[in-house]
């Protein structure tokens, strides 16, 4: 039977034991209350020794951990925060984080830290991927590893931060960074589903009463109306065409209104569409304000949780790109990237878009000349986020009028066509008598 050589971490010495391979070995150790630093099989002429998981809540392997800034490929495919699957959702990611980083702060072992954690009110689905994890972790392979292997929900900002905390040997410190993040996202989506949800109840009832109105009311107002034999005005006569199409051929609305939708979907798929939106839509008045402060935030919080995480700026910035949602914005941060692998500024870049706020711009440059970007970055993350919520708040308070006006001036002009065509009638009666 194989024979295993380990060492203990902090010092607290090792031993040998015999198992039939490295990870039965592991989990023996564990057993027996120690954490091992690295594990060596004996007699192999070229076995790497394994980190697994010290007290520091360090997880990597000798030989397979990636630079701090690895690329970090998921099969989410995703660089941003969004989830690919449904086993977590954010706010459930941003809680695992959590208790997470407080385990391995606590000193628990990481492959004890994840057992504890599936114990606590998990789903059928999360205790399985926990139960990947912990195989994975328990066969010698980094935590960032780990994540990856599993795809949703660990997407390359999880990715990173974890390799980052393997590098540094601070995982729960790190992991704590990364909770923090998703909280933030967490918080910052609320906001704006608050933020969209009067509007479009708003915009709703407008659409609803402009169907009922047209279709049910005015065909029955003026049905009397029209066997007068008037001429009746034009309002009258355009809501008359208007009430007899929609009811006569609603289902050919409906089929253009499907089309137009596919070829919309399809349209804005391709790069060219999405680049073309994405660049008009930052040039609205309200909504692109709203827009590109959102993207400010999160590439400011992310960007400073990255670099002070250890992560060399340049994949920090990869990274942090995914997290914009916008292609224009991205498109500057690809040019970003290009300029500092060639020895530049950020900030250059970022000030030719016209994209950034001077405000972030001056930030960045001052950080770059001062070499305390991370800093600076960290402590304006929390102004451009208050920033986002006066924008989400002036978005909630111009919006709703703004749906309103467009309703009453619809009702409005179905009362006017009405009453006019009262009104004519009447001449008419009074002119014959």
């Amino acid at each position: 039977m194989p024979r295993f050589a380990y060492k203990a971490s902090g010092g607290g010495g090792g031993g040998v034991i015999d198992a039939p391979d490295r990870a039965i070995a592991l989990r023996e150790i564990l057993r027996r209350g120690e954490t091992p630093a690295s594990i060596e099989e004996l007699g192999g002429a070229s076995a790497a020794a394994v980190m697994v998981g010290g007290a520091d809540g360090s997880a990597f392997g000798k030989g397979e951990m990636a630079g701090a800034g690895g690329s970090g490929v998921s099969r989410s495919g995703a660089g941003g925060l969004g989830l690919g699957g449904r086993v977590m959702s954010l706010p459930e990611l941003a809680n695992f984080m959590r208790e997470l980083s407080t385990a391995l702060r606590a000193g628990l072992p990481l492959v004890q830290a994840i057992r504890t954690i599936a114990k606590t009110g998990r789903n059928s689905r999360q205790k399985a991927m926990m139960s990947r994890l912990i195989e994975e972790v328990e066969q010698g392979k980094p935590l960032s590893d780990a994540f990856a292997a599993q795809g949703p929900p660990f997407n390359e900002l999880t990715i990173n931060l974890a390799r980052a905390g393997e590098a540094s040997g601070k995982v729960g410190e790190v992991l704590g960074y990364c909770a923090t993040l998703l909280d933030k996202d967490v918080r910052l989506r609320a906001s704006l589903k608050s933020a969209l949800t009067y509007p479009a109840m708003i915009a709703g009832l407008v659409v609803v009463a402009v169907i009922v109105v047209t279709t049910v009311i005015v065909p029955r107002i003026l049905k009397d109306v029209a066997a007068q034999g008037q001429r009746l005005p034009w309002p009258t006569r355009v809501l008359q065409e208007f009430a007899y199409v929609f009811s006569h051929y609603w289902w050919l609305i409906l089929l253009a209104g499907l089309g137009g939708l596919v070829a919309w979907t399809t349209f804005y798929r391709s790069p060219k569409g999405r680049m073309w939106f994405d660049e008009n839509i930052l040039k609205m008045p309200i909504v692109g304000t709203l827009m590109r402060d959102v993207a400010v935030a999160r590439f400011t919080r992310t960007l400073a949780t990255l670099t002070n995480s250890g992560i060399p700026i340049v994949n920090a910035l990869r990274v942090t790109k995914g997290t914009l949602g916008n292609v224009a914005m991205e498109g500057v941060i690809d040019r970003v990237i290009e300029q500092v692998s060639a020895g530049r500024t950020i900030a250059q870049p970022m000030e030719e878009s016209g994209y950034f706020p001077p405000m972030l711009v001056q930030i960045v440059n001052m950080g770059e000349r001062s070499g305390k970007l991370e800093e600076l970055l960290t402590q304006s993350a929390d102004a451009f986020e208050e920033r986002t919520q006066q924008s989400v708040k002036t978005f909630t308070d111009i919006l709703p009028p703004l749906l309103v006006l467009c309703l009453a001036l619809v009702v409005g002009f179905v009362v006017l066509a009405i009453l006019l065509a009262l009104l004519s009638v009447q001449d008419a009666v009074m002119r014959s008598a």
